[in-house]
């Protein structure tokens, strides 16, 4: 029987779960997985996960804590179960909400790894994501040199990805559907998966990254269809929804690999941005600017639902 696309793109990817179901990623054996605040609130209203959820609670009664904080450590409840199921990392997401206030980016980071230290699981296991602004990046370098390791979300540009090689990132998440959606709403017409703007987007930051050898690894993510998993066959690590994970489990076609460090090449010289150059090169893409906007919008609207959940529990 041939191996399936799925186990296929295992063979030269490093594929990560992009769920907080705990239930999906049994089911598909991702190295990694990765949550945010719109995962962990679909996470925290499905009934199998309710324990979780009364234990934040509970928790937070019996300390007299806020909904803020209770989110937080129902957060780390859900990344200490899914480090039991997934051998790699954990990746945990700072609150959309402090998106450009670097040192609350840094206290709150610190504070989840010091969680989940306090339950064994060890700095080593986590990723910090933090949205691709510039006083993310900077919280970044801060943690990076602490030995937190950060994975930056909400990538839409070279400049991001620039900046965030600069500042020894661990990872970056540049985001492919979401590239997508712009060019179709903003163009009018569809694209195959050679063309999709965001699949290009991802093979750009590769070659730069790989031409001027810049470690910090390439995660892609936020994927509308297949077709733009397979066209990044071979990238660092992709991180996949499980109804695209069940899509490859079931496809026993051949996958070619798309990506690799010996073969991209890249005429781009090397980029510096100080944060004047990092603001306008942000400003001068449209695209990256409204999404990098939305993205954070959207994560913070589902972290003050996840907070007026718990505050009513809370009494």
């Amino acid at each position: 029987m041939s191996a399936s696309k799925l186990d296929q793109l295992k063979s030269m990817t490093v594929v990560v779960s992009d769920t907080g179901d705990i239930d999906s990623i049994r089911a598909y054996s991702p190295q990694d997985c990765t949550t945010n605040p719109t995962l962990i609130l679909k996470a925290a209203q499905m009934p199998a996960y309710a324990y979780l959820v009364d234990e934040a609670v509970d928790w937070g009664r019996k300390h007299a804590r806020t909904a803020g904080e209770v989110t937080d450590r129902l957060a780390v409840n859900v990344g200490v179960e899914l480090s039991k199921i997934v051998p790699g990392r954990v990746s945990t997401e700072v609150d959309a909400d402090l998106s450009f206030d670097t040192q609350a980016m840094i206290v709150k980071a610190r504070a989840l790894i010091a969680d989940y230290q306090s339950r064994g699981v060890g700095r080593e296991r986590i990723l910090i994501k933090l949205a691709s602004t510039w006083e993310g990046i900077r919280a970044a370098e801060v943690l990076q040199k602490e030995g937190i390791d950060c994975n930056l979300t909400l990538q839409f540009s070279l400049a991001q990805a620039v900046a965030c090689g600069a500042a020894g990132v661990f990872l970056i998440s540049p985001f492919v559907g979401r590239i997508l959606d712009w060019h179709v709403k903003a163009e009018g017409k569809t694209f195959t998966a050679e063309d999709d703007p965001g699949v290009q987007s991802v093979r750009k930051i590769y070659a730069y990254y790989k031409t001027h050898g810049i470690r910090t690894v390439v995660m892609g993510a936020s994927f509308r269809n297949t077709g733009e998993i397979e066209a990044l066959a071979g990238c660092d690590r992709l991180t996949i929804a499980p109804a695209l994970l069940d899509a490859l489990s079931k496809d026993t076609g051949t996958l070619e690999r798309r990506l690799s460090p010996d073969s991209v090449s890249d005429s781009q010289p090397k980029l510096i941005f100080d944060e004047k150059a990092f603001r306008w090169a942000l400003n001068e893409d449209q695209m990256a600017t409204e999404k990098l906007a939305e993205g954070i919008r959207a994560f913070a609207k589902d972290l003050r639902t996840l907070r007026e959940m718990v505050a009513k529990r809370l009494g």
